[in-house]
C-alpha cells in the first residue's frame, strides 16, 4: 500500500481549476475537487495504475485523467507524489 501524498505545486494547480470552474458554478467547483481526492485515492492500492507520461517516458512518472485535466504523480519508495494537474490539451512541462 502506498501513501498519496499532494504536492504545494499540484494543490496550486487544483486550486486554480477549482476557481475557473467557479466562475460558472460554486457547486461543480467543489464537487470536482471532491471527486479528484477520490479519484487519487485508488493510488494507495494501485500506484501503478495511470499510464507513464508520454513526454518523458520514465516508468516512476505516471498519469491518471480526470474530467479534462491529467493528474501527474511520481512513485518514490512507497509514496505517490501528486505533483501536477494539467489540462488533457497541454504539454507538461516539469522540474523533476
Amino acid at each position: 500500500m502506498s501513501k498519496v501524498l499532494w504536492m504545494p505545486s499540484a494543490l496550486n494547480d487544483l486550486q486554480h481549476i477549482q476557481e475557473f470552474i467557479a466562475r460558472d458554478s460554486v457547486y461543480y467547483a467543489n464537487k470536482f475537487v471532491d471527486e479528484t481526492f477520490e479519484a487519487t485515492e485508488q493510488l494507495e492500492l494501485f500506484s501503478e495504475m495511470g499510464r507513464v507520461v508520454p513526454e518523458f517516458e520514465i516508468p516512476t512518472i505516471r498519469e491518471i485523467i480526470h474530467g479534462a485535466y491529467r493528474i501527474i504523480y511520481e512513485l518514490v519508495d512507497n509514496k505517490v507524489n501528486i505533483v501536477a494537474m494539467v489540462h488533457v490539451r497541454r504539454m507538461w512541462e516539469s522540474s523533476i
